[in-house]
């Protein structure tokens, strides 16, 4: 008669177990697509992919292929006027920059004496109130014209005015505006240029003579703030209020400028330390994809390596456009848009802009990797016409048009030049604590963590920067802002991770209800058959 139950209640053993093992594997089995889900659709992520230093490339110390310009460079009219203005930029005020440089002059005896920021952009013009501060860095458009050093001729315009930002110094104490540091040594770099073009096959750079030079300087009388000067005559920062043309932009057709010069060239300041700050007012732009182009991973590299070698990195944030969408989606960490160099994040400190209200910048494109912000609207810095000594706060869109300077590059010297000034006063601070305190003493935003995509960590405030004592240098861990009592109705962008997740473990428990359901069922029916068998 046991024997007659044995194989019955081996079937009930095997039964229960087998409802056991599936009751137990349902959950983990209906879950697994909920680790899937927890990446956005397109699979791609707002952060980069690991450092390859593999991607490391040499700097060959000039331009990457024959450049041939196509258009005339900036100049001033017949005229010679150079107009000084009197009053402080808003920007130099906002920032309470006159503050910033007197905290620093008491600590060091100067504004950023001794301290070299390298500005990689479209060269920067031997302007009179650099005085003896610009030193050439190196040319990766096209041969210096005969009696010129490399990287000291700007034919476009902007990088003297992103230069005048950081570091110039008027000889004259009835003008307004100074540089953020200017004591500091700017180095300069020629590094991308809208004025040349790569060279056709059959032709060869020089083997025409350059087009004419266009005047650029505004007419009398027209726009606010009032007119001071010629700007730059180039296709830069230079629109409406409101609007933007997209700056300098890297690898854009008809022009010069690679991802692969500027790794070659951070690449180069990092081997040869020729500077603590540098300043990048050049991006690419391109749609988000899920990958990384080579040239992105070669400029990822570079600044890795810069930052390793203790320099300070600062980039524009870039400027939205046609061909550079704005991040406006809902949720921040699926970017639509990336902009190298500020979406590595991890070793560059990007600038979006406000404007005069304090605001972020309608242009200013936002993302993750934003750091912090700085003014980038009615920009005034120096005339970067070959032989003038004046200032410019208005430029020429399409020939004939007179606006306001603006853009994200000029924000970022802002910043490279508070840069300068932390690194002076606080000389035992790396990189990574000059920029950490920069972002710490920035006036937060009012948002989950004191940052947001827009500003970052917040607008730049010098005077904390250089005065503040941080938590973190102390040998204590910052205190987190608190969160604010009223916000805004939050944005989409929660995760579902969680949902699914519990959504799974519950159908798997259904499913094991069912399944055991089913097995005891099963046993009760079989019951009758085993009893009558025993009896017999």
């Amino acid at each position: 008669m046991a024997a007659a139950r044995r194989p019955g209640a081996t079937r009930r053993t095997s039964t229960a177990l087998l409802a056991g093992t599936l009751g137990l594997l349902s959950p983990l089995t209906l879950a697994v697509p909920a680790w899937a889900q927890a990446a956005p659709a397109d699979g791609y992520f707002a952060a980069p992919p690991p450092v390859d230093m593999g991607k490391l490339i040499p700097d060959s110390r000039q331009p990457d292929k024959t450049y041939t310009q196509t258009k005339g460079c900036v100049q001033r009219s017949t005229l010679g006027q150079n107009i000084e203005i009197k009053y402080r930029p808003w920007g130099q005020e906002y920032l309470q920059i006159a503050k910033a440089q007197d905290i620093v002059k008491a600590a060091t005896g100067s504004a950023g004496g001794g301290i070299r920021v390298a500005v990689i952009d479209t060269g920067v013009t031997k302007h009179p109130w650099f005085q003896d501060r610009l030193k050439s860095g190196g040319d990766y458009v096209a041969t210096p014209t005969k009696g010129q050093q490399p990287g000291l001729e700007d034919c476009d315009g902007h990088g003297t005015e992103v230069a005048g930002i950081i570091g110039a110094k008027p000889d004259n104490p009835e003008v307004g505006f100074v540089g953020v540091a200017p004591d500091a040594t700017i180095v300069s770099y020629r590094q991308l240029s809208e004025n040349y073009e790569p060279a056709k096959q059959n032709s060869t750079a020089g083997s025409s003579s350059p087009p004419s030079s266009s005047s650029t300087n505004p007419p009398s009388g027209s726009g606010t703030p009032p007119p001071t000067g010629g700007g730059g005559g180039s296709e830069g920062d230079r629109t409406s209020p409101g609007q933007s043309n997209g700056g300098r932009q890297l690898e854009k057709d008809g022009t010069a400028g690679t991802l692969k010069t500027l790794a070659e060239i951070i690449r180069g300041i990092a081997d040869r330390h020729e500077a603590d700050v540098i300043n990048m007012s050049v991006d690419n732009c391109r749609p988000a994809t899920g990958s990384i182009t080579e040239g992105e991973q070669q400029v990822q590299a570079a600044v890795h390596l810069a930052a390793l070698a203790g320099i300070v990195v600062v980039a524009a944030a870039g400027n939205a456009t046609d061909t550079c969408p704005q991040n406006d989606q809902p949720d921040a960490r699926k970017p639509k848009t990336i902009v190298t160099p500020p979406w590595f994040a991890d070793d560059v400190l990007s600038v979006g802009a406000i404007d005069e209200t304090g605001s972020v910048a309608s242009f200013s494109v936002h993302g993750p990797w934003v750091g912090v912000a700085a003014p980038g609207t009615r920009i005034v810095s120096l005339d970067p016409a070959e032989g003038s000594s004046g200032l410019a706060n208005l430029t020429f869109e399409n020939g004939d048009k007179a606006s306001e300077i603006q853009g994200t590059s000029f924000a970022a010297p802002y910043v490279a030049g508070l840069a300068a000034l932390v690194k002076a006063k606080y000389p035992q601070l790396d990189a990574k604590g000059i920029i950490n305190r920069i972002k710490e003493t920035a006036q937060h935003p009012a948002a989950p963590g004191g940052r947001d995509s827009f500003v970052g960590s917040g607008v730049v405030d010098p005077v904390a920067a250089l005065t503040q004592v941080l938590p973190s240098e102390v040998g204590n861990q910052a205190s987190a802002p608190p969160p604010q009592l009223a916000q805004l109705p939050p944005a989409n962008d929660h995760s579902s991770t969680p949902m699914i997740v519990a959504l799974a473990g519950t159908a798997g428990g259904v499913v094991a209800l069912l399944i055991t359901l089913f097995v005891m069922h099963t046993i009760r029916r079989n019951r009758p058959a085993e009893s009558d068998t025993s009896r017999r």
